[in-house]
């Protein structure tokens, strides 16, 4: 065996970590709002990109050949049928280039084990007690985006805890 050049080897041994499928997937997690709307993004969710394979010494001139998996309910799945160009455009506006080429929906069963978990929005306030307990937990915290955050997901897990 010889001695190999590391931009041979390196991409083997980063492989999945590093791969651009899983930063762009990333991407679209944290834009989703932005991309399906507010009333879908509750409904749906991305779950996988896939890629179209070619074999080796093949080209691909057109560019990136991806599919998008969308879960949803059957019912959302026939209302986004009607608005796949009109995400595809958002997706590939907000990635530069023609990105994903279609979008698969992936039906859901909305009382299954398998549903997607819409985000509630509890109706039930916070007592005197917790916010000034929540208040004293986050006393220390000096980055104001982190003690954003981390009220939310606090006052988000008291609230559960009262349901």
């Amino acid at each position: 065996m010889g001695m190999k050049l590391l931009s041979v080897t390196v991409p083997k041994v980063t492989g999945k970590v590093f791969d651009r499928k899983y930063t762009m997937l990333g991407r679209l997690l944290t834009q989703w709002d932005e991309i399906i709307g507010p009333e879908l993004a509750t409904k749906t969710q991305p779950v996988k990109l896939k890629y179209m394979k070619y074999k080796q010494g093949e080209k691909n001139s057109a560019g990136s050949n991806a599919t998008l998996e969308i879960a949803c309910s059957s019912a959302d799945a026939t209302i986004l049928h009607y608005q796949k160009t009109l995400i595809l455009e958002r997706i590939n506006r907000i990635f530069g280039d023609d990105w994903i080429r279609d979008i698969k929906f992936v039906p859901t069963v909305s009382n299954g084990k398998d549903a997607l978990k819409t985000r509630r929005k509890s109706t039930k306030n916070l007592t005197e007690a917790d916010k000034k307990h929540l208040s004293l937990m986050l006393e220390g915290v000096d980055d104001p985006d982190l003690r954003e955050r981390l009220e939310s997901m606090a006052k988000a897990f008291l609230q559960d805890q009262q349901n």
